[in-house]
């Protein structure tokens, strides 16, 4: 089958056949139908997260369970899925108390399946897959608690996109903030993932949701999923429009879905006293904000982080699904553009320069 492989930083991915072992006990294998381009496969490719390579990159997908080894009971094969690109052992700790995206019950690397081995060759050498998964490939071979199903009625690329952007984005603010009605939002960031916070904020019934970015196309996506204001942040103050709006308190709420040492300062300047910021966007492993703690307590501010949204996936995927069907959950708009796998390359190009919201490989 053909995969997309990273064999070093700063390359290009390589398309080539590789060699599939089939699921063992508690695995399943998956026909990929869609998978998105990701903002964290990008920090694989450029060297900003050093793993160990080579590997198949993708986490954010969806498609058909074909296989199923001894013990699977959670999905059958025909059944549609999208991929959690998190485990969830259900016996540890942050599974028993709700929160199954910090679950800590397996002990192998990310990288490879819960036994430590790898189910993937090229050439008799052991390739990786991200996250366990490694989605830029026409089947994926993966732990069953990672595919959680699905209705079929659900399109595949927007299947796909549940996988990442939109429960990271529509949970940050439903699950890990609890955003509340009347609530005023800003939203630094307006790619795949600061789109769902938007959306989400829409969603929790925000009075105000200010969107901020440096490109005035993604602005203008900010605006079809919900924006009430935008800015660019390249012409205006972030902090001084936000306080501006908000009779020089600061927001309620600010959420950083990109990531960064300015953004995360911006997002904490921007809240009100008692407001909440909370880092959504992956960065760089060896990046690094200067806050004041003087500040923070004297304005009582609270900064946090969220992975994945805090979500529940067996429990928020078919209720993302659901949304979705019922037309209140925008996805179509966020697939800017198809690519089949050898076009995969030209794809994180687009991602670089700022010109989609996502783009999807179908296959």
């Amino acid at each position: 089958m053909k995969a997309a492989i990273c064999y070093a930083p700063q390359k290009p991915l390589e398309i080539a056949e590789v060699d599939q072992q089939g699921p063992q006990a508690g695995e399943v294998r998956v026909r990929v139908k869609a998978t998105g381009i990701c903002h964290s496969d990008w920090h694989v490719i450029n060297g900003d997260w050093t793993l160990p390579l080579p590997m198949v990159l993708g986490h954010e997908g969806a498609g058909i369970v074909e296989e199923a080894g001894p013990g699977v009971t959670n999905v059958k094969p025909g059944d549609h899925i999208i991929f959690s690109f998190r485990p969830q052992c259900g016996r540890c700790l942050y599974c028993s108390t709700g929160r199954p995206v910090l679950c800590d019950g397996h002990k192998s690397a990310r990288w490879g399946m819960l036994d430590g081995t790898q189910r993937l060759r090229r050439h008799g050498q052991e390739i990786y897959q991200l996250a366990r998964l490694g989605t830029f490939a026409e089947r994926v071979v993966c732990p069953a608690e990672m595919a959680i199903p699905i209705r079929t009625e659900m399109p595949w690329p927007q299947a796909a996109l549940l996988g990442c952007a939109v429960p990271t984005g529509v949970g940050a603010v439903t699950r890990a903030a609890n955003v509340e009605m009347g609530a005023s939002v800003l939203v630094v960031g307006c790619g795949g993932v600061g789109l769902n916070v938007i959306q989400g904020a829409r969603l929790a019934g925000a009075r105000m949701i200010l969107a901020c970015d440096l490109l005035d196309n993604k602005l203008q996506f900010a605006k079809e999923f919900g924006a009430t204001h935008t800015l660019n942040g390249t012409h205006e103050n972030v902090v001084e429009r936000a306080r501006e709006l908000t009779e020089g308190r600061g927001v309620d709420y600010a959420f950083d879905a990109i990531g960064g040492e300015a953004t995360t300062l911006q997002i904490i300047d921007a809240i009100r006293p008692g407001g909440t910021a909370v880092i959504v966007g992956m960065a760089a492993m060896n990046v690094r904000a200067p806050i004041t703690p003087y500040a923070m307590a004297l304005h009582e501010k609270t900064l946090k982080g969220t992975v994945y949204g805090s979500v529940r996936p067996t429990l928020d995927f078919p209720r993302l699904v659901e949304l979705y069907l019922d037309g209140r959950l925008k996805l179509d708009q966020l697939v800017s553009r198809t690519y089949p796998l050898d076009q995969i390359n030209e794809g994180f190009e687009a991602l670089r320069r700022g010109e989609v919201a996502r783009g999807v490989v179908v296959f």
